[in-house]
């Protein structure tokens, strides 16, 4: 169940959790958090899509699985084998580097909702840029996603905010 708060903290919701007899655990969430959740389900149907991407060229180049990669006994043209691996390569990478972008954008967002979503943006977008330009056979043109670590930096700093904030709360 949703609770709302009296007026004066209208910009806060509550969760009901769990109820033992009369008491009641319960966490305060800022109503922008919404923002947040929607960047969160978007970076899933961004890796999706790179997945999708992966799965069309294993048909394209016929790299069978268990297989990550297209070694020369799999695929003999070297051009079509690059490819293909830059492919792998770029949603592989991304999804290296996805749980840290979850667990920063997921508590950074409790405290500054409005900032994490548009960290995430940045960061979701600059990953779309990074694998077009692997995805393109040229490893050189992931550079073009670099900016989505300004993103990243932007969701550090709002945690250790966030950390500071409460260790100077206690």
């Amino acid at each position: 169940l949703v609770y709302a708060c009296g007026s004066g903290e209208r910009h806060l919701r509550y969760f009901r959790l769990r109820e033992q007899q009369n008491n009641m655990t319960a966490v305060a969430l800022p109503a922008e958090y919404g923002y947040v959740i929607i960047s969160l389900v978007v970076s899933g149907f961004v890796m999706v899509w790179m997945g999708f991407k992966v799965g069309a060229a294993r048909k394209k180049f016929k790299v069978p699985y268990p297989h990550m990669y297209a070694t020369k006994d799999l695929v003999a043209d070297p051009k079509a084998a690059n490819e293909f691996n830059c492919i792998q390569r770029a949603h592989q990478n991304s999804l290296e580097g996805y749980p840290l972008f979850l667990a920063l954008a997921a508590i950074g967002g409790l405290h500054l909702p409005v900032v994490t979503a548009i960290a995430s943006v940045i960061f979701l977008a600059g990953r779309i840029a990074y694998n077009i330009g692997y995805c393109s056979g040229d490893p050189a043109k992931r550079q073009r996603g670099a900016f989505g670590y300004i993103g990243l930096l932007a969701l550090v700093y709002v945690n250790v905010s966030f950390a500071i904030a409460l260790l100077s709360s206690a």
